[in-house]
């Protein structure tokens, strides 16, 4: 059983205990969302997420994370019923409502700039928000009952921000069938999408996840923060200026001890030491 260090707890001290749950174990931080029945992303967990995440940006002992989730909803989005709660304020809810979704952005731009590769663990629903937060991480395994949807056009209010991270997950008009449509697609189709890496058993997703995070973990730390910026950023860069940028990452990772290090190991057939520098 992995440790649990920390136990977060909404404002209000909700009867049903903490809103995120974090453990560590062998390098790996599992933080799971506990706001049932359809974890929804609150202000709170809004901002017990990036807390979390900003510990572990920086903390060492943490190689790789996973965001999971309890009960059989991954994440419905936003709290609707907190937003309209705020309709009765004197500027209509605007600043309540560019607050969540300015807590929202920074949440996902954590996840995209976070120095650690961060992994979906998803079995059931992931809606809107909560597709923006699959969509978000680097990698994402779900149950072969796991469903995905934007559906905010059916209800007035389209799906922009979770458009960015859709956007650039899955392929562009595959994008817009499910923004346009709001309509839920299955785990297969999802995968076809781009949404999704892999696709297992209910009962073995888990253990799956915890493969992938192991072996990510077994890396050098510092070849998988020069990775995954350099990934992002070569994204948004024209071909020759992708290879002219990643042409200099190469060889400022070529100059690091960890590069040095395993290259040495692998012509030497040993098993590499890292001391991420």
């Amino acid at each position: 059983m992995a440790e649990i260090v920390s136990f977060r707890k909404d404002a209000a001290g909700a009867e049903e205990g903490g809103l995120l749950t974090r453990s560590l174990r062998d390098g790996v931080l599992r933080l799971v969302l506990n706001n049932p029945p359809a974890n929804v992303l609150s202000i709170a967990l809004l901002e017990a997420l990036l807390q979390e995440l900003e510990t572990a940006g920086a903390e060492p002992d943490v190689r790789v994370v996973v965001i999971a989730s309890t009960g059989n909803v991954f994440s419905a989005g936003h709290d609707l019923k907190e937003l309209t709660a705020h309709r009765a304020d004197e500027d209509q809810g605007a600043g309540f409502f560019e607050k969540t979704f300015r807590l929202a952005a920074d949440l996902m731009l954590k996840i995209t700039h976070l120095p650690k590769p961060v992994i979906a663990e998803i079995d059931g629903l992931a809606t809107a928000a909560g597709c923006q937060l699959v969509a978000s991480c680097d990698l994402a395994i779900c149950t072969d009952s796991s469903t995905f949807c934007t559906p905010g056009v059916n209800i007035g209010l389209f799906c922009s921000t979770p458009m960015v991270a859709v956007s650039r997950a899955a392929h562009r008009k595959q994008a817009m069938e499910m923004l346009l449509t709001g309509e839920t697609i299955d785990a297969s189709t999802a995968k076809d999408f781009g949404l999704v890496n892999r696709i297992v058993p209910k009962q073995y997703l888990a253990q799956v996840v915890s493969k992938y995070a192991a072996v990510i973990a077994s890396k050098s730390p510092l070849t998988l923060k020069i990775g995954k910026e350099a990934f992002n950023r070569q994204l948004e860069l024209p071909l020759e200026a992708a290879y002219d940028y990643t042409a200099r990452v190469m060889v400022e990772n070529m100059l690091t001890e960890d590069a040095q290090e395993g290259i040495g190991a692998f012509l030497g057939k040993r098993k590499p030491e890292w001391n991420g520098e």
